[in-house]
């Protein structure tokens, strides 16, 4: 399989990604990707992919003075497949990590130090010191991680890596608390509001020339447009505030995080990342005049819409008078919209058992995963063209968080990830991304090889 004559379009609408999707679901039955020995399967689109990241740059360039340095830093844990950070860094994107696997992600895909941004809550010592050794730049979350980071540069001292304090702006939560990182005791970062937050963190700056950027994430889904920018502008006066005190240009960089909302609800690509840079533009003129660098860390609006979980329909039947299609596709791939469906709905469509769009009459129904607990369902009560057994539903937007937060429950196998492009002669062209996980590494997973471990353990003394 390979990828040779992809798309390189950089623009495109709705109706391209559906047209795209519909060929790469129906190729990939063709071709037994999708069927009865392989009944769930991701997949992700590479055109679509290569034109998210080409949007995002030409968002910020659009707006950014003539030579300002901005780094769009993929977040990591959106999507944690080296392939694909390998095609995000191809594309000029860098990648924003948060613990130690998803820095050697990072590596391994060939991410340079100096394009990797290190943020997480709980770095050890350890993580820290390997950060600085590579080069990578760290934002140091509390005063705690602060004195761990004293004690690795030195008071003054010159430091390898770009460090900086993450704060939290404590403005607010939007729709879903559970994303939403800037409430008044969110976990993240340094809290502005709290009583001599704001003033511990400017003579940290001005008291250690090594720290030279200023980090704020407001949060991501559910959070609008004017709370983001709220956010920044409030990181963007506290870093005036922290060189006007410092005489001199301490803080030179921004990291701005991410957040951008999708929305699952249909195929509309809004808020856009134009959209966003342009309110960025008029909130806080001085955030693109050229005096600051820029970071950002957007994931879920990156990948969201290239990807598609699509899963076999084991059986269909009826219970209480409700129509209820059994597939392949639950709690093991959706953990968030199985356990918190008003949250993180999911559209779905319908398939034919050759991987055609189905047809006919919307019916209620339910489409229900293969995990053996009754809440296990991917859409409850949805219309939907009948699904029969050997068709197949696809849970669409879901390239980002899907494919990386596998849930073991059941011990069902983590599914094959496929990338897709046109082929350059009118099909479809596949790449692997990830080898679907076998029963037998299921095992080894869950302790095969310690059998005996238990039985064998035996007290060596009394008491």
């Amino acid at each position: 399989m390979g990828l040779k004559g992809a798309d390189n379009d950089m623009s495109e609408d709705g109706g391209q990604r559906i047209g795209r999707r519909d060929d790469a679901v129906r190729a990939a039955v063709e071709r037994g990707l999708l069927g009865p020995d392989a009944p769930i399967v991701g997949l992700l689109d590479v055109t679509g992919i290569r034109a998210s990241a080409a949007e995002l740059r030409r968002a910020f360039e659009a707006v950014a003075a003539p030579g300002t340095a901005v780094l769009h830093a993929f977040a990591v844990k959106a999507t944690p497949l080296v392939p694909v950070l390998r095609l995000l860094a191809e594309a000029g994107l860098g990648a924003e990590v948060a613990s130690a696997g998803e820095l050697a992600l990072a590596r391994a895909a060939g991410v340079p130090a100096a394009r990797t941004v290190f943020d997480a809550p709980a770095k050890t010592g350890p993580e820290l010191r390997e950060a600085l050794a590579l080069g990578v730049a760290v934002n140091a979350d509390n005063p705690q991680e602060l004195r761990r980071l004293d004690a690795l540069v030195g008071a003054g001292g010159p430091a390898s890596s770009p460090l900086g304090i993450r704060v939290n702006p404590q403005i607010g939560a939007g729709t879903i608390g559970a994303t939403s990182t800037a409430t008044a005791t969110s976990k993240f970062g340094v809290g502005l509001r709290d009583a001599g937050a704001r003033e511990w963190v400017v003579q940290a700056f001005t008291e250690r020339p090594w720290l030279t950027r200023l980090h704020a994430h407001v949060g991501s889904q559910g959070i609008p447009l004017s709370l983001l920018a709220r956010g920044v502008a409030e990181t963007y006066a506290l870093a005036e505030e922290i060189n006007a005190r410092a005489g001199r240009r301490q803080v030179d960089t921004l990291d701005i995080g991410g957040g951008l909302s999708v929305d699952f609800a249909s195929e509309a690509a809004e808020p856009t990342f134009a959209q966003y840079a342009r309110l960025l533009a008029e909130a806080v003129p001085g955030l693109f005049d050229g005096r600051y660098g820029l970071v950002t860390e957007f994931g879920r609006s990156l990948l969201a819409r290239h990807g598609t979980v699509v899963a076999r329909v084991e059986y269909a039947k009826h219970s209480g008078g409700r129509r209820i299609a059994v597939t392949h596709a639950g709690v093991q791939v959706a953990p968030r919209t199985v356990y918190v469906p008003g949250a993180w709905p999911l559209r779905i469509a319908a398939y034919d058992a050759k991987g055609r769009p189905k047809e006919g009459a919307p019916v209620v129904q339910d489409v229900a995963g293969p995990a053996c607990f009754s809440g296990d369902l991917l859409a409850e009560g949805r219309a939907l063209p009948p699904l029969e057994q050997g068709d197949f539903a696809a849970a669409l937007d879901t390239g980002a968080y899907y494919f990386g937060s596998h849930y073991s429950y059941n011990s069902l196998a983590r599914p094959g990830v496929y990338g897709f492009a046109p082929d350059g002669d009118g099909g479809v062209a596949f790449a692997v991304v990830r080898e679907p996980q076998t029963v037998a590494e299921v095992v080894a997973e869950s302790g095969g090889a310690h059998a005996d471990a238990l039985t064998t353990l035996r007290a060596t003394g009394s008491r």
